[in-house]
């Protein structure tokens, strides 16, 4: 586990790392995303009198517009195996709780993930993942891992996947899902589908999207963070669909128990809202693709940008960010007394003057100059300037955003 060292804790790294400086604790902080959609704050308004708490996982309604959400792509179930927490860091907390074993999952992966298996005192092993995506590892690799896992004596039994994936904005081919299902699934893992993302894909007509559980229904749960696509990230919820055997409906009521340990009830009034975009009626449906298009323009324009600027990153596929790779510019880095990603972090921080948190938050070596660059800001700073990029048939044109956009460019382009 990491620890401090001369005021310096990293998180993520896999091991303390020397240095200098302290390090503020938790995960980059959220993208808030684009202003809360009217008739969704009509909602939230309208249930705001209700002081009764949600039953723990979720009121009738809001298990219910979960099963309907998920019905329309493909995976049907039943509300009784379904589970709402207030956001995905409680929901993934009690799952892994839920489940004994060793963990494994993606190198880099999303930031809360590491931090969580440590919380709860269980090994957490990273898995390489192939050069086209993130989010699910190869399938030898992975095959490598729990055999080597095991003759250390571990225990693996969990494997975290998410084929949408945060941090590296990609979508794992059906074809590599596939097949690194079936080798988790035939080492006796279960697996945990993190699919946050998958509303937000940049061309959907053009990307397969296939989730395990449409291979292996009864050995993964699904989980879904509202923030991703439907609801801000203020109005913390997610929901988790177990899978409809007698195992998955023991893990739910362990779930369920660590869920009530920490008090973690979904706010009445969140709930009603949660479950109002889960039904998915026309305005939420219309936000959520015309975001995704927008996304689209900005951070195809964000990834010109870093490969202009002599560094390399995979071309995003969904979400709200990218993930750059700036070790070919490390010399000029190092020139500026950047020689790892936490410097990097506060070097691009600062720099953009926006949060570009580095690659040892997600797993990755802390030697490895990897970050994250968040394309939400590059919308506008107001909320009517993000409503005007909304709208705008040809957002890149616009003044805030072409600036913005310079900004971005001009902070790597000084780095050649």
């Amino acid at each position: 586990m990491a620890r401090e060292q001369t005021g310096r804790t990293v998180h993520g790294a896999g091991r303390a790392q020397e240095g200098h400086g302290p390090v503020r604790y938790g995960p980059p902080a959220l993208d808030p995303g684009l202003p809360v959609l009217p008739e969704s704050a009509e909602v939230l308004a309208a249930a705001a009198a209700r002081g009764v708490p949600e039953p723990m996982g979720g009121g009738g309604a809001l298990r219910e517009a979960a099963t309907g959400y998920w019905a329309r792509r493909g995976l049907h179930g039943s509300p009784e195996n379904v589970v709402a927490a207030p956001g995905a860091p409680p929901l993934l907390l009690a799952l892994l709780a839920a489940h004994g074993g060793d963990v494994l999952m993606p190198r880099p992966c999303a930031a809360t993930w590491i931090p969580q298996a440590r919380l709860l005192g269980r090994p957490a092993y990273p898995v390489p993942t192939p050069a086209e995506c993130g989010g699910v590892p190869d399938p030898y690799a992975l095959l490598e891992t729990v055999r080597r896992v095991r003759a250390e004596g571990g225990r693996p039994r969990l494997l975290l996947v998410s084929v949408v994936d945060d941090p590296t904005a990609t979508v794992a081919p059906p074809e590599l899902v596939s097949e690194a299902c079936e080798a988790a699934v035939g080492e006796g893992l279960h697996i945990v589908s993190d699919e946050t993302w998958r509303d937000t894909l940049h061309r959907p007509r053009d990307t397969v999207l296939l989730s395990p559980a449409e291979m292996f229904p009864d050995d993964v749960t699904v989980v879904c963070d509202l923030a991703g696509a439907l609801a801000p990230s203020a109005w913390p919820v997610a929901v988790a669909r177990f899978p409809d055997t007698e195992r998955a409906a023991t893990r739910r009521a362990r779930t369920l128990d660590v869920l009530t340990a920490l008090g973690a009830h979904v706010a009445g009034p969140v709930a009603a809202t949660a479950a109002h975009v889960l039904r998915e009626p026309a305005a939420v449906t219309d936000r959520v693709r015309r975001s995704a298009a927008l996304q689209a323009q900005v951070a195809a324009a964000a990834h010109r940008a870093v490969l202009s600027a002599g560094a390399l990153a995979r071309p995003p596929q969904a979400g709200r960010h990218l993930y750059a790779d700036l070790g070919p510019l490390r010399a000029r880095l190092a020139s500026r007394g950047v020689t790892d990603s936490l410097e990097l972090e506060e070097y691009l921080t600062e720099r953009l003057g926006a949060p570009a948190p580095g690659g040892h938050r997600f797993g990755d070596e802390l030697g490895a100059l990897r970050v994250r660059l968040g394309t939400g800001t590059l919308l506008g700073s107001t909320p009517e300037q993000q409503l005007a990029s909304l709208a705008a048939a040809k957002p890149l044109e616009l003044p805030h955003v072409a600036r913005a956009l310079s900004m971005f460019g001009a902070a790597l382009d000084e780095l050649r």
